[in-house]
């Protein structure tokens, strides 16, 4: 049998789980020693008791093996036997079980016969043939579902490759609009930039034409005087010859 209950940090929870394993392997040990001295249906209703407790006697084994993984090494050291003790009386009691459930004549009585004669062991013959082909159902089933859960799987595997083929895309779409981000912020700084260099360039042609207006004013103000000038030293001139 196993070791007593430790409380070691970090394995409470599977300490609860040995716990009530131990509860079980109590009442499952209880339910053998009693199917050796039943036959008949007594024998397969107490048989059938027997198996429920030895699956939740496993249900509880995977809980501890899950939960064994979750404590630290240290502590685990400690409880790897004790899970080992576990699983080796399980095993045994398994094997016990299915001795007393092989035993078909403690399990159905002086009934049972490889050559039925009456009609109990017709009944008897029935029942087993009826065992049978619900164990055929039960197979096929099993197979069916095994299938189905294949068949999921494997549209799984494709639903996460498509989601992964989709992930790059997206990856792929937000560089592309990065780049674009850049390259049109590029753009507009290059806009900017002609148009103040062309807002520069029309002020430089407006004051020049400016400049050149203002030249042309001059000149023509130089010519009207230069012209003037030259009317009035005429007109001088031509009234000195006649007053001469």
């Amino acid at each position: 049998m196993s070791n007593p209950l430790d409380t070691d940090a970090g394995s409470e929870l599977f300490s609860s789980y040995e716990a009530e394993l131990k509860l079980v392997q109590a009442d499952l040990n209880q339910k053998l020693d009693q199917i050796s001295e039943q036959s008949g249906e007594p024998r397969k209703s107490a048989i059938r008791l027997a198996e429920r407790s030895l699956e939740e006697a496993n249900e509880l084994l995977d809980q501890m093996r899950i939960e064994k993984q979750n404590i630290p090494s240290a502590t685990r050291s400690r409880i790897n036997p004790r899970f080992r003790n576990f699983e080796t009386d399980i095993d045994a009691a398994k094997r016990k079980l299915k001795s007393l459930s092989d035993d078909r004549k403690a399990l159905f009585g002086n009934r049972y016969s490889d050559n039925p004669t009456t009609d109990d062991q017709l009944e008897q013959r029935q029942q087993l043939l009826s065992g049978t082909d619900r164990l055929d159902r039960s197979s096929h089933r099993l197979r069916d579902s095994q299938r189905l859960a294949n068949e999921t799987e494997d549209i799984g595997r494709g639903t996460l490759a498509d989601l992964q083929l989709q992930r790059e895309t997206i990856q792929h779409t937000r560089q592309t609009m990065l780049e674009s981000e850049g390259y049109v912020d590029r753009s507009v700084k290059t806009l900017r930039g002609m148009a103040r260099r062309y807002y520069s360039l029309d002020t430089n042609i407006w004051k020049a034409k400016r400049d050149l207006h203002i030249v042309r004013m001059a000149t023509n103000r130089i010519i009207t005087v230069a012209i003037i000038t030259v009317l009035v030293i005429l007109i001088i001139a031509v009234v000195y010859s006649k007053f001469k």
